[in-house]
């Protein structure tokens, strides 16, 4: 990925102060279109105050945003109408069916019914989907996550924010999704991804950025990364960078 390529996503020396805590401390790194940028940290790390300053939902203390080209806080509307977002936890409307919330997203996104109908069709297929017609507020987490995921796809945003997305899916469905998002991404789509399981970054991501304590400590290709550190797996490299290795040392120890 070379610098010539369109930057969809740009964070510009963002911060977050909660009272006394700074949560993330002036971020900034970019999201090429066709990519899929792993945000990678330890719980806590800062990950989804990060994610939620990109999307809008939480005004950063300090610093910018830019989703191809617009201000994020200056065009809100504009933004989040070529924006998905898919949250660690969704929050979805336990008196409806799946059908109705997937079709009352449809609506406020000014989907045709017939695309609607078709692209659910499709994801529920894949991601093997037969409960659209039971109310969500029996829904395991597994299964409100695949309905969140398929709200969101089914519009085909331009850019992607998905917050630790195989937390709640079995191994099929995530195998699938990254798949899916595969496919987007060679179509022109930029994915953000935080997660937290090294092996999902290691497998799915093209560039990915370390978050220890609210900073970015190093940002790279898979490649770059091991140069960087001299070693080869992702798991010494970020045990290293956000302080683990005394962990690693306790349990070789054991």
């Amino acid at each position: 990925m070379g610098e010539n390529m369109e930057q969809v996503v740009k964070a510009k020396k963002l911060k977050k102060i909660f009272g006394s805590i700074s949560a993330v401390k002036s971020v900034s790194f970019h999201v090429n279109a066709g990519e899929i940028y792993g945000f990678l940290g330890p719980n806590g790390a800062g990950k989804t105050t990060t994610l939620r300053m990109l999307t809008g939902v939480l005004k950063p203390t300090d610093g910018e945003v830019e989703i191809h080209g617009m201000d994020v806080f200056k065009k809100p509307i504009a933004v989040k109408s070529i924006i998905g977002v898919v949250p660690d936890e969704p929050k979805l409307y336990d008196n409806l069916t799946g059908r109705e919330f997937l079709e009352f997203v449809g609506s406020v996104f000014s989907m045709r019914k017939s695309d609607l109908n078709k692209r659910v069709s499709e994801l529920s297929e894949a991601f093997e989907v037969n409960f659209l017609s039971k109310f969500i507020g029996d829904y395991s987490h597994g299964m409100r996550q695949k309905l969140m995921l398929i709200s969101v796809l089914m519009r085909k945003p331009k850019v992607l924010f998905l917050d630790e997305p195989t937390v709640g899916l079995d191994a099929k469905s995530a195998k699938i999704l990254k798949l899916l998002l595969r496919k987007y991404t060679h179509e022109g789509v930029g994915v953000f991804m935080t997660t937290h399981v090294l092996e999902i970054a290691e497998k799915m991501c093209d560039r990915i950025g370390i978050i220890n304590e609210g900073e970015l400590v190093v940002e790279g290709t898979l490649k770059e990364l091991r140069n960087y550190s001299g070693k080869e797996s992702l798991e010494d490299i970020f045990l290293k960078l956000t302080g683990g290795d005394e962990i690693k040392e306790i349990v070789d120890s054991l």
